[in-house]
C-alpha cells in the first residue's frame, strides 16, 4: 500500500507542477506579445512623425513654388490641397494598419493566456484520473 501512496503523491506534485507550469507559460507568452505591441505602437508614432515631416516639405515646396510664381491661386494651389489630401489619406491608412497590429498582438496575448488555463485544467483533470486509478 506505501507503493501506492508514493504513486498516488508523486502524480498529484507533477501534475499541479506540469499545470502551474502550463498556466505561467501563457502568461509570459501573453506579457511577450503585449510588449511587442507597445515597441510597434512607439515605432508607429516615430513613422508618423516622419511621415508629417515629409509632408510639411512637400507642402513648403509647393508654397514657394507657388509664391515664386507669383501665383497663390489656381493649379498650384489646388495641387499643394490635392498632394495634402493624398498625404493625409496615406497617412490614415498607415496608422488604422499599425492599430490593428497592435490589437491584433494583445488578443493573440489573451489567447495565450486562456490556451495556457486551459491546458493547466486540462492537466488537473488528466492527473486526477491517474490519481483516482492509482488508488484502486
Amino acid at each position: 500500500m506505501s507503493w501506492a501512496i508514493t504513486a498516488i503523491v508523486v502524480t498529484v506534485a507533477t501534475t499541479a507542477y506540469t499545470a502551474d507550469q502550463q498556466k505561467q507559460a501563457g502568461k509570459q507568452q501573453q506579457y511577450n506579445l503585449d510588449r511587442q505591441a507597445e515597441q510597434e505602437s512607439l515605432s508607429a508614432e516615430s513613422e508618423e512623425i516622419v511621415r508629417r515631416e515629409r509632408l510639411n516639405k512637400v507642402l513648403a515646396a509647393n508654397v514657394a513654388s507657388a509664391s515664386s510664381i507669383g501665383n497663390l491661386e489656381g493649379s498650384s494651389q489646388a495641387i499643394s490641397l490635392e498632394s495634402a489630401r493624398k498625404s493625409a489619406s496615406s497617412e490614415g491608412a498607415a496608422s488604422l494598419s499599425d492599430r490593428l497590429r497592435q490589437d491584433l498582438l494583445r488578443r493573440e496575448g489573451k489567447a495565450a493566456a486562456k490556451l495556457g488555463k486551459t491546458q493547466a485544467a486540462s492537466t488537473l483533470l488528466t492527473g486526477a484520473a491517474r490519481t483516482s486509478q492509482l488508488a484502486k
